[in-house]
C-alpha cells in the first residue's frame, strides 16, 4: 500500500534521502571513473586472455558492483528489490572471498592443506552469514511513500544482526591477511639466496599490495559499520546525519567490491604482462600466473 502525504513533519526524511542520493551518486560517478581508467588495461589483460574461473569472478566484481552503485542512486521500488540489493552486497562479499582464496592457494604453491584450511573457514563463515541475514530479513519492512510529490522507500530493520555478520567477515579478512603476510615474509628471506628472488619478490610484493589496498577498505567498511549499528545510531534511523553516515558506509562497500576488488585479479595480471614484455628471464622465472592459479615456479619448498 502505498502512502500519500504532503505533512511538512516529512521533511526532514526527504531532506535525508536526498542527501544520501547524491552521496550514491558520487560514488557511483567514482566507480564509473576507475572503470573508464583501467578499460583499456582490463580489454588487454581480461577479455583478450585465456577465459578462466578468474575472468569471471573479475566480470562479476566489477559489473555487478557497478549495477548495484547505480541502482542505489534511486531509493529503491519496493522490497522485493531491496532485498535484491541487500543479497547482492553479500554475495559480493563471498566472491571476493573466492578471489581471495586463489590468491593463497597461488602463494602457497597449490598447497592442499592450506587450501583445505581456507575452504573450510570460508565455508563456514559464509554459511553462517547466510543464516543470520536470511533470519534478519524476516524482521524487514519497506512501503512506498509519496512525501510532497517525492518518492520514498521507507525500510525498517527492527533488529539488525548485520553487526555479527561484519564481525565474522572481519575475522576472515583478518585471517587471509595473517596468511599472506606470512607466507610473503618466509619467501622474502628465503628468496635471497636465489637468483631469481627479485623477479619473484616483487610478485609478492604486488599481491601484498593489492591486498593491503583491499584491507584498508574493509577496515574503513568495518569501522562505518560498528558505527552505524550502534545503539546511540538506533534512536532516529531517518535523521540527515544516520542516513549521511548510512551513504558513506554504502560508499565504503562499493568501493571495496566494485574497485580494489576486481584490482586484486588485474594489478597482477597486470604485472605479469609488464614483467613477459620487459625481462630477458622468459616465462619460466615469472610463473605466479594468478590468470590460472599457476604456483610460484621456484625451487624452495613451503
Amino acid at each position: 500500500m502505498t502512502i500519500i502525504s504532503s505533512d511538512p513533519r516529512w521533511w526532514p526524511l526527504i531532506n535525508s534521502h536526498i542527501i544520501f542520493s547524491y552521496l550514491m551518486v558520487a560514488a557511483s560517478v567514482g566507480v564509473i571513473y576507475d572503470w573508464m581508467l583501467a578499460f583499456g588495461q582490463e580489454v588487454e589483460l581480461i577479455w583478450k586472455q585465456h577465459w578462466s574461473s578468474m575472468t569471471v569472478l573479475y566480470l562479476t566484481v566489477r559489473y555487478v558492483g557497478i549495477i548495484y552503485a547505480i541502482m542505489n542512486i534511486q531509493n529503491v521500488p519496493g522490497l522485493y528489490m531491496y532485498f535484491a540489493l541487500y543479497w547482492t552486497m553479500w554475495v559480493l562479499i563471498a566472491i571476493l572471498g573466492v578471489i581471495m582464496i586463489a590468491r593463497l592457494y597461488a602463494m602457497y604453491q597449490r598447497s592442499r592443506k592450506v587450501l583445505v584450511l581456507l575452504v573450510v573457514v570460508f565455508t563456514a563463515i559464509n554459511l553462517a552469514n547466510t543464516v543470520m541475514v536470511t533470519i534478519n530479513m524476516k524482521y524487514i519492512s519497506a512501503e512506498q511513500v509519496i512525501l510532497s510529490g517525492t518518492y520514498q522507500c521507507v525500510a525498517d530493520n527492527p533488529r539488525p544482526s548485520n553487526i555479527i555478520s561484519y564481525t565474522l567477515t572481519g575475522v576472515w579478512e583478518i585471517f587471509t591477511l595473517c596468511l599472506a603476510v606470512r607466507i610473503s615474509l618466509k619467501h622474502f628471506r628465503e628468496l635471497r639466496q636465489h637468483s631469481a628472488g627479485g623477479i619473484i619478490r616483487d610478485c609478492f610484493m604486488v599481491l601484498m599490495k593489492t591486498h593491503m589496498s583491499y584491507f584498508v577498505s574493509f577496515v574503513a567498511n568495518f569501522c562505518f559499520s560498528l558505527g552505524y549499528f550502534s545503539p546511540m545510531m538506533r534512536k532516529d534511523p531517518y535523521s540527515p546525519a544516520i542516513l549521511t553516515h548510512f551513504g558513506f558506509l554504502e560508499i565504503s562497500s562499493i568501493v571495496q567490491s566494485a574497485v580494489l576488488g576486481p584490482r586484486l585479479i588485474l594489478g597482477v595480471r597486470e604485472y605479469h604482462a609488464k614483467l613477459m614484455i620487459d625481462s630477458d628471464a622468459g616465462p619460466s622465472l615469472i610463473s605466479i600466473a594468478f590468470q590460472e592459479c599457476v604456483h610460484v615456479s621456484t625451487s624452495i619448498s613451503v
